[in-house]
């Protein structure tokens, strides 16, 4: 639930919401409220793609969700899409957006402008990323950022400048791996750099979607052994068919796959009803693992698509985030 106090960026007004990291901090200290539930979802590709997927994220409305996060394409290829998405969900929905921000192939002006047009906007939390190149791009030869936490560092200044949060700043989340990032394969260092995000200033984490609860729950005490105290976001994607797993299992290169998962999906065969009810019980599995583990927030990947993951989040039967004035952001 927004505040009545109001506040300026640049020269229009909007109510301030509640801090994100502080909505997710006091579910964790709050047993009876559950995790957040949260959704991404990436802009359309063609105009016609606006429509289905506007009535989508009316359906996802209807869940209440504490946000959902937009994805930004390699290199901010999907730029101005990402913010007439994040912009429009903002002005036409009851949702808090938060777009995510990468470093690749922006300078500070770039990010600059971006960070302004969003505090004008009353768009108040930025999912801060590395990204990925363009295909066959320079990593190193793109943008004044050369890790997320220099992006972080960036954003939290700048939002203190534009007054967000009463000057405190963007609410700012980072990607997690529990599973390990394929760029750096010593474990050690991946919490490093995680720990050097949430020095910089981040406020949250949310990570790569993963199928094994035993890989999560052995990094987030190794993320607790490293000092790192900031709320985590588990991210989980129901396996809407075998196609959509291989291309899963692409774009998040280093998730594993269990054998119990695999052994189901093999029994299941090439019966996609089957597949699916195998891919929506696995995930309510994992989803009710993490609850009985306290986990702060439960975001999910869905594709741009709704059932499967409606089905999910129903079957948990989680308080919903707009219960109480003190979760909704």
């Amino acid at each position: 639930m927004r505040h009545a106090r109001m506040v300026r960026a640049a020269r229009l007004p909007y109510l301030e919401a509640m801090h994100l990291g502080d909505a997710l901090s006091a579910r964790a200290r709050s047993a009876r409220q559950g995790p957040a539930i949260s959704f991404e979802f990436f802009p359309p590709k063609t105009e016609a793609g606006w429509a289905p997927l506007f009535r989508t994220i009316a359906e996802f409305e209807a869940l209440a969700p504490a946000f959902v996060s937009v994805t930004y394409g390699a290199g901010g290829t999907t730029r101005d899409k990402t913010h007439a998405l994040v912009l429009r969900i903002r002005r036409e929905t009851s949702i808090e957006p938060v777009p995510h921000l990468t470093c690749i192939g922006h300078t500070k002006d770039d990010v600059r402008r971006i960070l302004e047009l969003y505090a004008m906007n009353g768009v108040e939390t930025i999912l801060a990323l590395r990204g990925d190149p363009p295909v066959g791009a320079k990593f190193h030869s793109l943008g004044d950022f050369e890790r997320a936490e220099d992006l972080v560092r960036f954003i939290r200044v700048e939002g203190a400048r534009l007054g967000v949060h009463g000057g405190r700043g963007f609410a700012i989340g980072v990607a997690g791996f529990p599973e390990g990032h394929p760029e750096t394969p010593n474990t050690l260092h991946q919490l490093e750099h995680l720990k050097a995000k949430v020095d910089a200033g981040a406020d949250y984490i949310v990570t790569q979607l993963f199928f094994d609860n035993n890989a999560f729950h052995d990094w987030r005490e190794r993320c607790t052994l490293a000092h790192i105290r900031v709320p985590i976001v588990a991210g989980i994607m129901p396996v809407p068919s075998i196609s959509g797993m291989q291309r899963m299992a692409d774009l998040a290169a280093g998730t594993r796959f269990p054998a119990a998962l695999l052994r189901q999906l093999e029994h299941a065969g090439n019966d996609k009803v089957a597949v699916e009810e195998v891919g929506i019980a696995w995930a309510e599995q994992q989803c009710r693992d993490l609850v009985a583990h306290d986990v702060e927030g439960i975001h999910f990947y869905t594709l741009n698509k709704s059932d499967v993951t409606k089905r999910v989040c129903q079957a948990l039967e989680l308080p919903r985030a707009n219960s109480s004035a003190n979760i909704k952001v």
